[in-house]
């Protein structure tokens, strides 16, 4: 048997080194654009209102950057919601135990700090547990998905129903109320449905943040909610799709030392049974 440990390796880093390409390719060009457009944007404030000068501008840039890294939205005036309301503090919550952490809040206090480490410490394994326990419901699927390859048929649509169904629910649907509640479109509403189910959580999406949107007090609680049980879907596919990559790769290296022996097997049972020659001692 030859290993695929050194192809996965290869393959895993060849995967990372197209990524780096794609989004410098796509991103770095905008970037620069953005850039000199809010260079030219100062500059036209500097002009507007001579009475500043750039060292003034710069430190109310900065002002406005440290009040948004905690977790404050520059936009909008003094009422916008807070976001340790019982709601938001609950979807927070949530961030922390399924290591999302989207980046735009967190804890601002020295014990609010303390107190994230232990809530982490021993909610990151109690939130494994629980998603464990959710996918035992799922058991029946999960065997379906792995004898999928074994047994067409009735098996492919189940496999279908499954697939179908939880696509609908946690990445179809929803999109399009982050877009009617957010004013997203529906690509930024998938887009955010995905990077939160899959625990990326960049933080560029996030519901409920607009100052000037009235949500409901339940909205963001909700959210969570349904995030939970996408984690337990997403991670059940992903963990599926890892193991049939597994078992493609044993199946082509392991293939052709298997059809050899097979071929030899097959070969000295079709032959006939020679004649032995006794030789007289």
């Amino acid at each position: 048997q030859i290993s695929w440990t050194p192809l996965l390796v290869l393959g895993y880093l060849f995967y990372l080194l197209l990524g780096a390409m794609m989004f410098q390719l796509l991103e770095k060009q905008a970037e620069t654009h953005f850039w000199d457009q809010f260079q030219l944007e100062k500059l036209k404030f500097l002009q507007n209102y001579t009475c500043l000068d750039r060292q003034a501008l710069e430190q109310f840039v900065q002002v406005l950057m440290e009040a948004w890294e905690k977790g404050v939205n520059p936009e909008g005036n003094s009422t916008n919601p807070s976001n340790w309301d019982f709601s938001n503090s609950f979807f927070f919550a949530g961030t922390v135990v399924t290591t999302i952490g989207y980046g735009n809040l967190s804890p601002s206090t020295v014990a609010g700090q303390i107190f994230c480490v232990f809530y982490a410490l021993f909610g990151v394994p109690l939130n494994l547990a629980f998603l464990n326990q959710l996918g035992k419901g799922l058991n029946a699927h999960l065997i379906t998905l792995e004898r999928w390859v074994q047994k067409p048929g009735r098996a492919q649509v189940q496999l279908a129903i499954f697939l179908t169904t939880g696509t609908l629910l946690f990445l179809v649907f929803p999109p399009l109320v982050f877009s009617y509640v957010e004013g997203w479109s529906y690509g930024e509403g998938f887009y955010f449905t995905f990077i939160t189910l899959s625990t990326i959580g960049f933080g560029d999406y996030v519901v409920g943040t607009n100052p000037n949107k009235h949500y409901i007090p339940v909205y963001r609680s909700l959210t969570a909610i349904w995030i939970v049980f996408g984690l337990a879907w997403l991670a059940l596919v992903f963990n599926v799709g890892a193991d049939l990559m597994e078992k493609s790769l044993q199946l082509k290296w392991h293939k052709p030392v298997l059809s050899l022996a097979e071929g030899a097997t097959t070969k000295l049972e079709d032959e006939p049974e020679q004649p032995r020659i006794h030789i007289p001692s």
